[in-house]
């Protein structure tokens, strides 16, 4: 807030917008309302949709945005109340480094086949953007267990980068929306189990065959878990 003193009498006027180099709102959303700046605020929370529940991202503030929201706000702190103001707004810039991605993952981590993003099942352009949506679900994982790294062992993959790892022919690596986890602070079955809660359709760890030294984590057309030793 500004104080500007006129004739003795104070008068409150409000601040700048803050702008931010990936993305700035500059109005208040909540149920009802639509557009471009909805679909940037649900990009953000799509690790917050609830267990076992996957977040649209279609530009519609409806129920479920307002609810992945005011799961958001509490994670953070803040007044839970389903509306995107200026509180909401000022921790996603914080969260967020000024390519859009959170600012504890980068493309680099989610691409460690080739610079362009091309070659795998959709467009280059289509694979970057699933694997924003999959470092944002990934930020609201790591928030939840402590905010502790999480280990990115693989994330998109070319159709020849899939062969020479042995991958699956129909691997989601090839779409850019699917990660596999390492071990590190939290264990696979740790990690396994908590994605449950972030949007994630297509969850593979161990028991699984072929993940017992990852955890695989998508956003596959219908779900996928399977852990057996984890009990999922």
């Amino acid at each position: 807030m500004v104080m500007a003193f006129m004739a003795g009498t104070a008068v409150v006027t409000a601040a700048p917008a803050q702008a931010d180099g990936c993305y700035t709102w500059s109005r208040t959303l909540r149920e009802g309302t639509s557009g471009v700046d909805v679909t940037q605020l649900q990009i953000r929370l799509s690790g917050y949709p609830g267990q076992g529940a996957v977040l649209a991202v279609d530009g519609s503030f409806g129920p479920a945005t307002k609810a992945a929201l005011k799961r958001f706000q509490s994670a953070y702190g803040l007044a839970s109340d389903g509306v995107a103001g200026p509180a909401t707004y000022s921790k996603i810039y914080a969260l967020q480094d000024n390519d859009c991605t959170p600012v504890h993952f980068s493309y680099a981590e989610l691409n460690k086949c080739n610079s362009d993003w091309s070659g795998g099942a959709v467009s280059a352009a289509t694979a970057k953007s699933n694997a924003l949506r999959t470092m944002w679900k990934l930020e609201a994982l790591r928030h939840a267990l402590g905010d502790q790294p999480i280990r990115v062992t693989s994330g998109f993959r070319s159709k020849s980068c899939n062969a020479a790892v042995g991958g699956a022919s129909n691997s989601r690596h090839l779409y850019g929306d699917s990660a596999d986890l390492g071990a590190g602070p939290h264990s696979l079955c740790t990690l396994a189990k908590q994605a449950r809660n972030h949007g994630f359709r297509g969850i593979l760890g161990p028991g699984y065959p072929g993940h017992n030294d990852h955890t695989h984590v998508d956003h596959r057309a219908s779900r996928l878990w399977s852990a057996p030793t984890c009990g999922i």
